[in-house]
């Protein structure tokens, strides 16, 4: 059956201190409510109506999604007004599932896990059990096991504060009972809000069968309220994501210092050092290696590669055995292919390396093509840029580059050719040819040399 879901994300989080609203702060890279939506995605949902107040611009740059509709909620007066915000979207005959915007963790299995709840219900809570539930509203079941009231902390008898079980203000119904019971929502209280809680009372009064569902863990309902919470959420994910991977076949030196900041897909035999950071998507082939410090951002790393320590690897694409680093920098657009190596302090920018084809040290390479099996020696600059526009260097097949040479683009050096070390290249080298472009070595006998005046 098609359902549809509301998702809370108006208020501001006066307590994380922010100009940022509270739901837009990151969780694994992704905004809070990101995060939630595209896990709704995965299930389908029929639409995603997205209730929001504080800081509405910048939510609408920055929040995007299929069957997305965006809901003010110009005042924030209670969930249940907020509900009411999305409720004219809303159709009698589909289920609507509420969720918060700042519990980022919520997992799509245990929303399933609700979803299967409510077809045999009227109306199915996500419930959870804590060790200490106090200051929370405690679960109350009648004889049948049916749920028939949420109770205040503070209202509780003493035999009611002994139960665990919890509301998290996250549930399913149909969407025509919704409507109707936000309808008689009332606002006598101290706060002078509408809460949607209360539409658990009506419904128990309605004699509706309540049901509940459990997430696998407690902190996937867990809201953020601070950048304390904030900082706990993202241990348990990193543990989740870190965990994921060791089950995926990868070997983690110390799985606490991981960080996953997006989509991580490995092979078998992976390893993985300490204090490595995945930013976007990255894969991992099969028996790869990266080394300690490492940042790997939206790249693919192929079978039998070592991406050395301290290196960064960014929209970049490692070939079959390659070597990076240490110290390596690896921009956007290179590309090495098989068993190519670059070594320490190596940059490389929108630049292709050939089969076999080595930089092994502090050397610059952009806008530029490599051919298999060459060399380019230390200190080798390829200059690309004159201030207003960009050329392009082409080295051929098994060239040798000395140390110490700039290629002045456009330029091309041949197949098999030799540039002297300390050269500075401005036109073609042939094939087979050697260039040496530098002044001519004069040495001056009995030189004084200069006395401090």
């Amino acid at each position: 059956m098609a359902f549809s879901v509301v998702v809370l994300a108006a208020g501001k989080g006066t307590r994380m201190k922010s100009s940022l609203p509270k739901v837009l702060h990151k969780v694994g890279g992704v905004p809070m409510v990101q995060r939630i939506i595209n896990t709704v995605e995965q299930m389908q949902a029929s639409a995603v109506h997205l209730v929001y107040g504080h800081g509405g611009d910048q939510l609408q740059d920055e929040v995007s999604g299929q069957n997305l509709n965006w809901c003010l909620q110009a005042e924030q007066l209670g969930t249940g007004h907020a509900v009411q915000q999305a409720a004219p979207h809303v159709k009698d005959d589909e289920d609507v599932l509420v969720l918060v915007g700042d519990a980022p963790l919520i997992r799509q299995q245990t929303l399933e896990r609700l979803v299967k709840v409510k077809a045999d219900c009227d109306l199915a809570l996500l419930t959870v059990e804590l060790d200490d539930p106090t200051g929370m509203g405690r679960i109350v079941r009648n004889e049948q096991g049916n749920i028939s009231a949420i109770v205040e902390h503070k209202d509780a008898t003493d035999a009611q504060r002994e139960i665990r079980e919890i509301n998290t203000g996250m549930m399913m119904m149909n969407g025509g009972d919704l409507k109707r019971w936000l309808s008689e929502l009332s606002n006598d209280n101290a706060q002078g809000e509408y809460y949607l809680t209360d539409v658990i009372a009506m419904a128990a009064a309605q004699g509706k069968v309540i049901q509940a569902a459990q997430p696998d863990e407690v902190a996937e309902t867990e809201g953020v309220n601070n950048r304390v919470h904030l900082a706990k959420l993202e241990r348990v994910l990193q543990r989740w994501q870190a965990e994921a991977l060791m089950h995926g076949g990868a070997t983690l030196a110390d799985p606490a210092r991981v960080d996953i900041r997006g989509e991580v897909q490995t092979g078998s035999d992976v390893f993985i050092d300490i204090n490595a950071v995945f930013e976007g998507k990255v894969v991992l082939g099969n028996n790869v290696s990266i080394g300690p410090n490492c940042i790997l951002r939206n790249c693919t790393v192929t079978d039998n590669a070592v991406i050395e320590a301290n290196s960064i690897v960014e929209d970049a694409q490692v070939g079959e055995a390659c070597t990076v680093g240490p110290y390596a920098r690896l921009r956007p657009g290179a590309v090495l292919h098989t068993k190519a190596k670059v070594g320490n302090f190596v940059e490389i920018k929108k630049a292709i390396l050939g089969e076999g084809a080595k930089a092994n040290h502090l050397t610059y390479l952009g806008d530029a093509e490599i051919g298999a099996g060459a060399n380019i020696g230390a200190g080798t600059i390829t200059c690309n840029y004159d201030g207003v526009n960009k050329s392009k260097t082409l080295i051929g097949k098994h060239a040798f580059i000395g140390s110490n040479s700039s290629l002045v683009a456009p330029v091309s050096v041949g197949d098999n050719a030799t540039v002297g070390a300390g050269s500075v290249v401005t036109t073609d080298v042939e094939d087979d040819a050697l260039t040496v472009a530098r002044a001519r070595q004069r040495n001056i006998a009995n030189w004084p040399r200069p006395t401090k005046k």
